[in-house]
C-alpha cells in the first residue's frame, strides 16, 4: 500500500513537470538555456563545485516556472475576473522568475566566462 501511494507520488511529480513542459513555453525556453549551460561547462571542463552551483542555478530557475505556473493556475481558477490583487499575485509570481533569471545570468558569467575567456584568448 505504502509502495503504491509513494508511485502514485512520482508519478503525479511527473506528470506535473510534464504538464508545465507541454503549456508554458518560458519552461522551455530555460530549460534549453540550462542544457546550453551544461554543455559548455562540460566544454570548459568545470570543477565539481562549480558544477554545484551551475545545478542549483538552473534548478531554482526550473522551480520557480514550476511554482509560477501554480500561482497562476490558482489565481485564474479562484479569480476568473479581473481583480487587482489576482494581478498582484501573477506579476509577483512572475517577477520572482525574472528576477532568478537575472542572477543566474550572472551566475553564469561569474563560472563560465574566466574559463571561457582563457580558451579563447
Amino acid at each position: 500500500m505504502k509502495g503504491q501511494n509513494l508511485k502514485r507520488s512520482f508519478g503525479n511529480a511527473v506528470a506535473g513537470l510534464w504538464a508545465v513542459w507541454r503549456t508554458q513555453r518560458n519552461a522551455r525556453i530555460e530549460m534549453v538555456l540550462g542544457l546550453g549551460v551544461v554543455i559548455m561547462g562540460l566544454f570548459l571542463g568545470l570543477s565539481s563545485w562549480d558544477w554545484a552551483v551551475l545545478a542549483l542555478t538552473i534548478g531554482l530557475v526550473l522551480a520557480a516556472e514550476c511554482l509560477n505556473t501554480v500561482v497562476e493556475a490558482l489565481v485564474d481558477l479562484v479569480s476568473p475576473d479581473y481583480h487587482e490583487l489576482a494581478k498582484l499575485a501573477k506579476d509577483a509570481s512572475a517577477g520572482t522568475v525574472l528576477l532568478l533569471c537575472f542572477v543566474s545570468v550572472i551566475v553564469g558569467l561569474l563560472i563560465l566566462g574566466p574559463p571561457l575567456a582563457r580558451r579563447l584568448f
